[in-house]
């Protein structure tokens, strides 16, 4: 049972964005920069983002070398290029709209460590920077240091320097999305899942619920930045959703190394933050379980990583595991991000195939653009 009061005030919006993750709170700002005097309502159906935003490692990911052959044998030049500039891009509006300070950013580089397996990488070094030399005047360079000056296992035989790449804080770079979207006037909903759309005339209508209440929103323009969660509002979505896992250790003394690490095409990542490091990935070894929208852990996985924490990364050296946690990333076909009308009205922009932090604010921009050339 609705009031008169919350009838006339609080139902109707110009924007109703669902999803209060970075793009999601990235499209909010992007829309109060074109439409000042808007109304922009961001729906959440956690109380805190619910997808990756506030669970992955805080890397500033532009791509390794294994990495980016791998994408080049299902992709063009042209394409590779274009998406690693969206990238470059994407982190360059995040930056400028938060500051660096007030997300911890970092641009230390990282580094990808090379085993026997990839030692092909070395040589298509030049290459990669020839072809990326539009976007970024050198990329890669071959480090003279050694696995072993970090303490990590003569396993990895090579390692490769990305000096575009950088690190951040991503609860500082949340919060500070939150801050900047409460004082431009946006309203956030937390805790509210939208159970479905639909469209009358030149609006839509979102209905939601929380705890035992149901109501509607009405809204002339309904964006999706849900990610691997588009498809329960977009079946069609062409969205294959990816799990990540992550291990933290308690505080370690004496380590050798500090930074972003890589290795094995991407699918494992490292880095150190607050004395602790902070290992996750290995969804490759069990692609069709992790291929899921639940948060959870598994033992396989979870064994996996203690052992390469073991054997490759701290070899030689105790541990203790302090905590555990998974987030879901979107995948699909392509790897750029899907961006689009849906029908009219209603816009998409989501998948990002595991590097959100560097193509969200990007994609929020592109999605905003399409509104806008369609009034």
């Amino acid at each position: 049972m609705l009031s008169y009061w919350e009838k006339a005030y609080f139902l109707d919006y110009d924007f109703i964005i669902a999803g209060a993750g970075i793009t999601g709170l990235s499209t909010a700002l992007e829309i109060k920069e074109k439409f000042p005097h808007s109304s922009v309502l961001v729906i959440e159906r956690g109380i805190m983002p619910t997808g990756a935003s506030t669970k992955n490692a805080g890397f500033a990911c532009m791509g390794s070398v294994s990495e980016l052959l791998a994408d080049l044998k299902n992709s063009s030049e042209d394409k590779v290029i274009e998406l690693f500039k969206w990238r470059k891009e994407g982190l360059e509006i995040l930056r400028k709209r938060l500051g660096d300070a007030q997300i911890n950013y970092q641009q230390n580089g990282s580094y990808e460590l090379i085993s026997e397996k990839e030692m092909y990488c070395l040589d298509k070094i030049e290459y990669l920077n020839l072809l990326l030399k539009s976007v970024n005047n050198t990329t890669f360079k071959l480090s003279s240091k050694k696995a072993i000056d970090f303490g990590f296992s003569s396993s990895f035989k090579a390692l490769i320097e990305n000096i575009c790449e950088g690190e951040l804080n991503s609860g500082k770079m949340m919060k500070s999305l939150i801050n900047l979207c409460l004082q431009k006037g946006i309203e956030i909903k937390t805790g509210v899942e939208i159970i479905s759309f639909t469209q009358l005339n030149n609006k839509v209508d979102v209905n939601v619920k929380s705890h035992s209440n149901e109501l509607s929103f009405n809204t002339f323009n309904f964006i999706l930045c849900t990610n691997a969660f588009t498809k329960s509002l977009f079946p069609q979505a062409d969205v294959i959703p990816g799990r990540g896992q992550v291990i933290i250790t308690k505080p370690l003394e004496h380590l050798k190394f500090k930074g972003i690490y890589h290795f094995d095409e991407g699918y494992y990542y490292f880095r150190v933050i607050n004395d602790r490091i902070l290992f996750g990935g290995g969804r490759n070894i069990d692609f069709e379980t992790e291929a899921t929208t639940e948060f959870a852990i598994t033992e396989k996985i979870q064994k996996n990583l203690e052992h390469i924490m073991q054997n490759k990364i701290l070899p030689s050296r105790t541990f203790e595991i302090e905590e555990r946690w998974s987030g879901i990333m979107a995948f699909g076909e392509d790897k750029f991000p899907v961006i689009r009308p849906i029908s009219s009205n209603v816009y998409g922009a989501f998948r990002f195939g595991g590097m959100g932090v560097a193509l969200a604010s990007k994609t929020a921009k592109e999605v905003v653009k399409i509104i806008t050339e369609e009034k």
